[in-house]
């Protein structure tokens, strides 16, 4: 289960609508407790594709995210990427580069602007399998 707080979400939105047409992207970090996931920072990272169909993260700004996690504390939770016209759903792209058990991928669906959704996946058994997003704050994704 992932926590994440609802300005944290909205933070990742306003992002992701920024970006469009192409997909944003970004990494989180956090704290780990047994099974949940608790988001302390959403890293927002240059898409360098430059794409609506698919990304890749600044290396310098991933190195400087994962620089600050350290400083503060906290562990690389996972990360997240929005997909503006299809479904927050892994695409075949999304499953081939999930290789990370302990990582938690993150998509946000845009493509009902008005209603974007937001779904977290983890590896298991080499597949994806959706995990819970819990908003403490609020409860709209």
């Amino acid at each position: 289960m992932i926590l994440l707080q609802h300005e944290q979400y909205k933070d990742l939105l306003g992002y992701a609508l920024k970006e469009v047409p192409n997909e944003a992207c970004g990494m989180l970090g956090g704290a780990i407790a047994g099974s949940t996931k608790t988001v302390a920072k959403v890293y927002l990272l240059t898409n360098t594709d430059h794409s609506p169909e698919h990304f890749s993260m600044d290396p310098q700004e991933q190195f400087a995210a994962v620089k600050d996690m350290r400083e503060n504390g906290w562990v690389l939770l996972g990360n997240w990427h929005s997909h503006p016209a299809t479904p927050s759903r892994p695409s075949e792209e999304d499953r081939r580069l999930a290789f990370d058990p302990a990582a938690s991928y993150l998509i946000l669906s845009l493509m009902a602007p008005a209603e974007p959704v937001l779904k977290s996946f983890y590896l298991r058994a080499g597949l994806l399998e959706e995990e819970a997003i819990v908003y403490p704050m609020a409860n709209r994704h």
